[in-house]
């Protein structure tokens, strides 16, 4: 799959920043896929992910989505929401040890005629022995032309995303 993945855009973050946008979706690609390393040392740390329309990000309430979270040190639980103003692909760690990789795969993002789905594939360190699974999908509730994506953190802006690379793929057909 390696030969298949096209790179279309890319932030690394080595300074604050409350979130990324990467874009570049446009109806060359049907998938996409966002790969991202976060080596955050905020804590209270959870990151959101939002489409962007025409460079700007859509915080309306028509995010869906469901999870799995596996845990390491306690029993699996289930994660939904609907009608929020973003997918949570990344739940809130208490943790100034946290460190996490994702891979979110985008389908139907350029065709106005269709909603935007996503699914979720996580893993992250939340502090001393303690990892957590994460996988699962969401929803774009909205038929519009998506030309990006927004990372950011969770519904507290005086935590920054401190450190990581994220990256916007395309993937050939």
């Amino acid at each position: 799959m390696a030969g298949s993945l096209i790179k279309i855009d890319e932030e690394i973050v080595t300074s604050a920043v409350n979130s990324i946008s990467l874009t570049g979706i446009d109806s060359t690609y049907d998938v996409y896929m966002v790969a991202y390393h976060s080596t955050n040392a905020d804590a209270t740390l959870g990151l959101t992910l939002r489409v962007l329309e025409s460079g700007t990000p859509n915080t309306s309430a028509n995010y869906d989505f469901a999870y799995k979270i596996l845990l390491n040190n306690s029993s699996f639980v289930n994660q939904a929401g609907t009608n929020n103003t973003s997918l949570s692909p990344d739940s809130v760690t208490t943790s100034s040890l946290y460190k996490g990789q994702a891979l979110i795969y985008i389908y139907n993002a350029n065709n106005s005629g269709e909603y935007t789905f996503f699914t979720i594939e996580q893993g992250k360190s939340t502090g001393v022995n303690a990892m957590e699974g994460k996988q699962g999908g969401g929803v774009f509730t909205v038929a519009s032309s998506v030309n990006g994506v927004q990372i950011g953190v969770v519904n507290n802006p005086s935590n920054n995303l401190t450190g990581g690379t994220f990256t916007l793929y395309g993937l050939a057909k």
